[in-house]
């Protein structure tokens, strides 16, 4: 199958190399375009086919990932519009643009995909949710799927829930980060070198998340297992919940969700007005 990319960030960058290294696509079938050919090197030395145009991207792919800027998706979208057949599976992974949005600037029909990933694709340890449009088929959100699982996990939910997923997953990784800058300060304050206090702190969150995904067992099991009565850790834990722990984390999932849910308001906004616009009868100067 032939997949391209409309725009060469690092979220494209990242799953386009994932797709190579996981032999799920191979790179002479992928193709990219993005105006700064800077940013097309970097697929070019990996053997992906880029180009300057968008419309030639769309015409020799199976599956099209837009991923460029919210503020510009409207006039790419725009622009291959009367590129775009019904084979065609477009695949979004624009933060906070909604799938309305999406359909209202392709032909009928489209078959539309929204994904909310997030940064550790880079590493091929994404945390993904896909939306299927009206258009798409059962076939397509499998697809995606399945594309989507060579570089993390990846599951599939109604659109009402990706705001929740931009304040959890979306944002997770800086959470995770500072965690772990945390974590190996209190190291470092205990007499732990900088360096191995990080890399203790962040294979400690990374194995902890290993025996979450991978033991069966609840987290709060997992959590007792480590707590000994009288021990260390229950110590320790009850001075995080003193601290407010757990309702620090669940205020900053909150606050992202209100934040990712006023950006698409302010979009649906936005993408109203301009429809007035468009839709305003012309007034010549001799009648005004």
């Amino acid at each position: 199958m032939a997949i391209g990319f409309i725009g060469a960030g690092r979220m494209a960058q990242a799953m386009a190399r994932g797709f190579i290294a996981t032999g799920v696509i191979k790179a002479q079938n992928i193709i990219a375009s993005d105006p700064d050919p800077r940013m097309l090197r970097f697929l070019k030395d990996h053997g992906i086919t880029t180009t300057l145009e968008n419309t030639e991207v769309v015409d020799r792919s199976k599956m099209v990932v837009i991923a460029v800027k919210p503020n510009i998706v409207s006039k790419v979208l725009k622009e291959v519009k009367d590129h775009v057949t019904q084979d065609k599976i477009m695949v979004s992974i624009v933060a906070g643009v909604p799938l309305y949005i999406l359909e209202e600037n392709l032909p009928p029909d489209t078959r539309v995909v929204r994904v909310m990933s997030n940064i550790p694709v880079t590493v091929q340890a994404a945390a993904s949710v896909i939306s299927l449009g009206a258009g798409a088929l059962p076939d397509d959100s499998e697809l995606v799927r399945e594309l989507l699982q060579c570089i993390g996990i990846c599951e599939e939910g109604s659109e009402s829930l990706l705001d929740a997923v931009t304040g959890l997953s979306g944002s997770g990784p800086a959470y995770a980060f500072t965690a772990i800058e945390s974590l190996a300060d209190g190291g470092v304050k205990m007499g732990l070198p900088r360096d191995l206090a990080i890399k203790l702190a962040a294979q400690t969150l990374l194995g902890a998340a290993k025996m979450v995904l991978e033991s069966g067992k609840h987290v709060g099991q997992l959590k007792d297992e480590v707590c000994s009565p009288g021990g260390t850790t229950i110590a320790a834990m009850h001075s995080l919940e003193r601290a407010g722990f757990r309702a620090s984390l669940i205020n900053a999932v909150e606050i992202g969700t209100l934040k990712a849910r006023e950006l698409g308001s302010q979009k649906k906004k936005e993408s109203l007005e301009q429809s007035e616009v468009n839709d305003s009868p012309v007034t010549s100067v001799a009648e005004s």
